[in-house]
């Protein structure tokens, strides 16, 4: 049995694929300011969309707790998610002429309809350790990037910058280190199997995460053919 607290075994497991998602061209598009206007816009609207269905995970992971402290923290998620993450979505399409209310009418692409329907078929499903594994990736490989980016130097677009920011402040890194406290904290309660599934399941959420960056870069709503 390993020693390693299960959120650093699950992160250390799926290196190689954060790997590709800290190097992908989207994202150091971001770091260095370089990346395309019309690729961002893309990456904003579906992030959007794909916001909606996150802020739900956390209303589920919120009836779903048995602790009320960890209600209270999974409630101003939800309300940081809702009422701050998807503002700053809304201030910068506006700023690129597409007005708030145009957002939700978006067409969901294939990546992340299938994204948020694991999220929310495994909340639905699932016990709080599997909504923990399938939440991590976002929320912990977020503020991960936001930390890399900062520590090479902001860009000087500022909607760039603000997106770095976000992600690298204290408050992020915040729910961050929640997160990967809760999920280790489950790590007693759980059979060699049931850590198995939670490692599929983080794997699963990670590779979308990667998926989700290279739609955007692609701009590819549905494959080839599909796309009508």
């Amino acid at each position: 049995m390993s020693n390693i607290p299960l959120y650093q075994e699950m992160r250390q497991k799926a290196g190689p694929l954060w790997q590709a998602v800290f190097t992908h061209a989207f994202v150091k598009g971001i770091g260095d300011g370089s990346l395309s206007r019309d690729r961002f816009e893309f990456y904003l609207k579906q992030d959007y969309l794909y916001l909606i269905d996150f802020s739900r995970v956390f209303a589920l992971a919120c009836a779903k707790s048995r602790d009320l402290g960890d209600m209270a923290t999974f409630a101003t998620l939800l309300s940081s998610t809702l009422n701050m993450e998807m503002e700053l979505h809304r201030k910068t399409c506006a700023a690129f002429g597409i007005p708030a209310h145009e957002l939700p009418k978006t067409r969901k692409s294939m990546i992340t309809s299938a994204y948020t329907d694991l999220l929310v078929r495994t909340c639905y499903e699932g016990g709080m350790a599997d909504i923990l594994a399938v939440l991590l990736p976002c929320a912990c490989g977020y503020a991960e990037i936001g930390q890399r980016l900062t520590s090479q130097g902001l860009p000087k677009d500022r909607f760039y910058r603000d997106w770095i920011e976000t992600y690298s402040s204290r408050e992020f890194l915040d729910l961050s280190d929640w997160l990967i406290g809760k999920m280790n904290a489950h790590a007693g309660d759980e059979t060699d199997h049931r850590k198995d599934r939670l490692f599929r399941l983080y794997e699963s959420s990670t590779r979308f995460e990667y998926l989700f960056f290279d739609m955007s870069w692609k701009k590819e709503e549905w494959p080839e053919g599909l796309n009508v």
